[in-house]
């Protein structure tokens, strides 16, 4: 995949010409220059110098990741729609909140996965659960009639339904504090296996090559090659098919360099101490999913460029892994449950919502959870869309998380309302999480009336947040042992903060080769963080106090305009 120059700069030159509009959270068009707090809505568009740079060098910038594919099937505006249906009616679910539906729905779902995929529906109603509803076959979409017309009613929690989860990391926290769904996406396989080690208490991993990450052979080794690069050279391509998922994975080194790589690289993060952060170098070797598009010799095209540099004392190499979950998802319903008090921080007994985990190009669209402990959640999940999804209710710990190295994902017209009740003491309020080496994830148009932009640490890089009003009022978390809040390429473009609170929203003085642009005048107050890495950031910040000032307004969707053209 390439670009030339001149459509990359026209294609530029028409995105931030149009003001245009856009869809809030809520579902109601906006206009494109928009007012915010402390901008005169007549202020003239601005085109930063950072865009510039970037439509120069769209692969390669050192602060802005290209996120132009992020989301299922390179970010479809259309969703896949699965021909076949399957009524929950016929499988004996009943909408009388009373009879226990989740037996019906599971049935239903099996029954379109036998059919090698369909639709399962959800007409109006409200549905009682008493068990975890499981997308565990491909090319199945669990279809309601609206979020605001079909209710799943979940009676019990992950710790009732599957049993206690503890940490693999030690102490007595609670793994249903970040993990597992009341509606989980994950290969039937991959679900068995982690549900038998935790209830063994055999805490497991829960990413692509299972629960010691031992599941995966080498497919064939990758030489040497740049960021940004869509073909890369293997050594045999005979265990190798257009279409395939394979994962990239990069080892470390005894002196941390890949490590270093993602956060930027120079005297910085060369000083950092890498050795005592052991959760963080538990996460390493990274592991990239990513579909071959085309092979052609030795030369393997990919669907996106690479993530990072390819170099050989990372022992690079494409891999197996466990089989995934793909072209799946959840429409149109609410999933609301029994409304108990929150519990007190990392003891959360799994009272969650929606998870994808081992998943790529699935969905979520049309989805709102209520009186959650955990709201959606991408875990080991890649290349998915998260699309009008809203967390309201009595409050949760995790509105959103992303972690155990979840990349490419789009979450967009996305909502977090005010908790409808105070919040119980020792309890904690995050917002949209990132951490454990996720990469090029996108939260895109959201309105966030509490919670914050938790990078938790873990060392996640190369994420966007763009065109989002929040209230700035939740708090990050992360071990120390977890390593660094950022990593290299975090941009925050066009972020209004209703509170005027910098923490985490202005962080040029925080993220290396990190961009901030146009967000409102802020100030530090409440908790308030310094850099991991010492010296000179390199961090870029633009149009400061100027929110909507700025085009194109939303980064990712400009990235998405840029005309692409194919070279190979």
């Amino acid at each position: 995949m390439g670009m030339t120059r001149r459509s990359l700069l026209g294609s530029a030159v028409a995105v931030v010409a149009g003001a245009g509009t856009v869809m809030s959270a809520a579902g109601t068009a906006t206009a494109g220059a928009g007012s915010a707090v402390g901008v005169d809505s007549s202020t003239a568009p601005v085109v930063p110098a950072l865009w510039r740079e970037f439509s120069r060098t769209p692969f390669t910038h050192p602060q802005i990741p290209y996120v132009g594919r992020a989301g299922c099937h390179g970010g479809a505006v259309r969703l896949p729609r699965r021909p076949g249906v399957f009524d929950v009616r016929a499988f004996g679910a009943v909408a009388d909140g009373r009879t226990d539906c989740a037996p019906a729905i599971n049935r239903a779902i099996a029954a379109a996965g036998r059919a090698g995929g369909g639709t399962v529906t959800i007409p109006p109603g409200v549905f009682r659960i008493d068990d975890v509803i499981r997308v565990n076959h491909s090319n199945v979409r669990l279809k309601g009639a609206g979020s605001g017309r079909t209710k799943l009613y979940a009676t019990k929690n992950l710790t009732e339904l599957i049993g206690v989860y503890g940490s693999r990391y030690g102490g007595d926290k609670s793994s249903w504090s970040w993990a597992g769904g009341l509606i989980w996406l994950a290969p039937e396989a991959r679900w068995t296996s982690l549900v038998g080690a935790i209830r063994a208490k055999a805490w497991p991993f829960e990413g692509w090559t299972g629960n010691k990450r031992d599941e995966w052979r080498t497919l064939t080794t990758v030489a040497p090659a740049r960021q940004g690069s869509w073909t890369v050279t293997v050594a045999d391509t005979s265990s190798l098919r257009p279409g395939a998922l394979v994962l990239l994975r990069l080892a470390d080194d005894a002196d941390h360099t890949l490590l270093e790589h993602m956060s930027g690289g120079g005297p910085g993060p060369e000083a950092y101490l890498w050795d005592d952060k052991t959760k963080l170098t538990s996460y390493v070797p990274y592991e990239w999913p990513v579909r071959i598009a085309h092979i052609r010799g030795r030369k393997v095209t990919l669907e996106r460029p690479l993530p990072l540099d390819v170099r050989p004392e990372w022992n690079p190499r494409l891999t197996t892994h466990v089989t995934e979950l793909s072209n799946s998802g959840v429409e149109g319903l609410t999933l609301e449950a029994v409304e108990t008090p929150q519990q007190q921080h990392l003891l959360d007994k799994g009272y969650n919502g929606v998870v994808l985990q081992c998943a790529y190009d699935c969905w979520v669209d049309d989805v709102t959870v209520r009186h959650v402990d955990n709201g959606f959640g991408l875990v080991a999940a890649s290349a998915c869309t998260l699309r009008r999804t809203r967390v309201t209710g009595r409050g949760s710990h995790h509105p959103y998380f992303c972690r155990e190295g979840s990349h490419d994902n789009l979450i967009e017209d996305f909502a977090i309302d005010e908790r409808t009740s105070p919040a119980p003491s020792n309890t904690q309020l995050h917002g949209i999480n990132v951490e454990g080496l996720s990469s090029y994830n996108v939260w895109s148009r959201g309105d966030m009336r509490m919670g914050t932009f938790d990078s938790h640490r873990g060392l996640p890089f190369a994420n966007v947040r763009t065109d989002i009003t929040v209230t700035n009022n939740g708090r990050h978390g992360g071990d120390a042992s977890a390593g660094p809040l950022f990593g290299a390429r975090f941009t925050h473009w066009n972020i209004r903060v209703t509170n005027g609170r910098a923490g985490l929203m202005k962080i040029d003085t925080l993220a290396p080769y990190s961009a901030t642009v146009a967000i409102n005048e802020v100030s530090e107050f409440d908790q308030i963080d310094v850099p991991d890495f010492t010296g000179d950031l390199h961090a870029r910040l633009e149009l400061y106090a100027s929110p909507r000032a700025v085009r194109p307004r939303n980064l990712y969707e400009a990235q998405r305009e840029l005309q692409c053209r194919d070279r190979h």
